[in-house]
């Protein structure tokens, strides 16, 4: 979690400099943070330690499909099967981590995200494959931001001994913070879906594109800055997680 919470720190941070017109900023994704990272006195061992932290939390959810969650429901079947897919996602991340860390960080999420979509849509029945792939996406933002909403978190904190000014300001980095996720997934999802219905690889987007494809709405910058505050909230919120998580 404290792993999960830097990386959404810096890449909300990241777009903010975006957002503002920093032309210096690194991409407002994971290669970038980790490049951020990178260039600190402690880069080396800070990015190390944030791969290990997504191995930690790979093997975590893992234990959760094998054995199920905290909680009276959480060996539930449909418990059980989100946590698998969290574990393959936690995975990548984990893989793309500490192949930055032993140098294999070169190319942009943007140019990973073409990359794939592309050789995706030339094996049989990419195209069908490529646009489950981005509505599946795009149902997770949509899950992802309704359930910020519905405080379904709260369920997976332990904060019985917590403060009510401490809960209050869990509730508003979970609401806000998992809004601002939830927003990002299903753009990205769109532009995969897009991409698909096009069987253009160039209409995908990674999350800097996605993120820089909200100054281009009506709302302008000022809808990436909504967005980015909301990425450094969940940051937090991990962080808070961190703290009061049941496991």
């Amino acid at each position: 979690m404290l792993a999960r919470g830097v990386l959404y720190v810096m890449v909300g941070m990241l777009a903010l400099r975006v957002a503002f017109g920093d032309s210096g900023a690194q991409e407002a994704d994971r290669q970038g943070a980790l490049q951020e990272l990178a260039e600190t006195s402690l880069g080396s061992l800070l990015i190390w330690a944030v791969g290990i932290g997504f191995v930690c939390m790979t093997l975590w959810r893992l234990s959760e499909a094998v054995f199920g969650a905290a909680g009276p429901d959480g060996g539930e079947p449909m418990k059980r099967l989100a946590s698998a897919c969290r574990t393959v996602f936690y995975a990548a991340v984990a893989f793309s981590v500490l192949s930055f860390a032993m140098g294999g960080g070169g190319r942009s999420g943007d140019e990973q995200s073409r990359d794939v979509t592309a050789k995706a849509l030339d094996v049989p029945a990419g195209q069908w494959l490529v646009g489950a792939a981005g509505l599946g996406i795009a149902v997770a933002g949509v899950v992802i931001a309704v359930q910020a909403a519905r405080c379904s978190f709260r369920e997976d904190l332990a904060m019985s001994g917590a403060s009510e000014g401490w809960r209050k300001a869990v509730d508003f980095l979970g609401v806000a913070g998992g809004l601002a996720r939830g927003v990002v997934f299903a753009a990205a999802g769109g532009f995969v879906l897009y991409a698909a219905v096009r069987y253009d690889p160039a209409q995908a987007k990674g999350i800097d594109d996605t993120l820089r494809s909200f100054t281009r709405t009506a709302a302008g910058p000022g809808l990436l800055v909504v967005v980015a505050v909301g990425l450094v909230l969940f940051g937090l919120f991990s962080w808070a997680m961190a703290r009061w998580c049941k496991v």
